[in-house]
């Protein structure tokens, strides 16, 4: 009898493991399921279903204010070279962070983190558009604050404040732990790299002469720049060529490393036949 008491006993004690029964973790995924159930889904884009202005993806203002909370739009496209990523409503790039948990789902961005990287919020009642992007690998996590976080492929999703603009990839790469999200929840990296687990190459923390000639003629004359971090020049420059040391860089048409962007790792003789034609403002090193 005693035996068979023990028994039960573990028994008992191993289905609460599994379920983290009576845990903070078991409140948090049960929280999280009920906050999925209580979601509606519709295929398709919030514009076909009349989504009405200055809501959800169209409120340009907190993500965290119950109009930008009504619904979200979950749409596969691609940008400045990664293909394929989701996009919001508003066309903006969503993404994922290396140092969050896909299972089970956990954000570990939050404070001044979640300030520069918005969250994509819903609340019970809210809508979900997906278009591309497939039904099964939606879900929601719940925060550290309460709220509910979108996941795709158990993935918390983000926004990236020095996105401003649809379109851009402002964030991909950032930190080297920061990258756009695929349909499915993998990370996209730039063509020639992969969607997956691996890393994307480490910027480096060097030197960069943009030249105003292909081949560094320099009819124009040339710029410097160096790491560490991002650095903005004094005016865009019309580059032609450039002369590296030091590792990859990104290079990007807007101050402060917004824009349109471009890794580069090696000299590149003529940067308008690798597909960069327009005056590079700012450039980001490592470190």
């Amino acid at each position: 009898m005693i035996r068979t008491s023990v028994v039960a006993a573990l028994a008992m004690a191993g289905a609460c493991a599994l379920t983290a029964c009576g845990a903070e973790g078991g409140k948090a995924v049960g929280a999280a399921k009920a906050g999925l159930a209580s979601l509606n889904f519709s295929s398709g884009t919030a514009k076909q279903h009349n989504a009405a202005p200055g809501t959800g993806d169209f409120f340009r203002g907190p993500r965290d204010n119950p109009a930008a909370m009504k619904w979200v739009e979950l749409t596969a496209g691609s940008a400045n070279g990664l293909s394929p990523i989701v996009h919001d409503g508003a066309g903006f790039t969503l993404y994922r962070f290396d140092k969050d948990t896909a299972s089970p789902s956990k954000s570990n961005c939050n404070d001044a983190c979640a300030v520069t990287w918005p969250p994509v919020l819903v609340q019970p009642g809210s809508k979900i558009f997906f278009n591309g992007v497939p039904r099964n690998a939606i879900g929601v996590t719940k925060r550290d604050d309460g709220k509910l976080q979108v996941t795709l492929g158990g993935w918390p999703i983000y926004h990236f404040s020095k996105d401003t603009a649809p379109g851009q990839t402002n964030g991909e790469g950032v930190g080297n732990t920061w990258f756009a999200v695929s349909p499915q929840g993998g990370k996209v990296l730039p063509a020639g790299g992969s969607t997956g687990t691996q890393p994307a190459p480490a910027l480096g923390n060097g030197s960069v002469i943009l030249d105003s000639g292909k081949n560094f003629t320099e009819p124009d004359g040339s710029v410097g720049a160096a790491g560490p971090g991002c650095q903005t020049l004094g005016r865009p420059f019309t580059t032609l060529s450039l002369q590296l040391s030091g590792g990859p860089i990104k290079i990007w048409t807007g101050p402060n490393c917004t824009g349109t962007s471009k890794v580069v790792s090696a000299d590149v003789p003529d940067l308008a036949a690798a597909g960069f034609t327009q005056p590079i403002a700012s450039i980001r090193f490592g470190g």
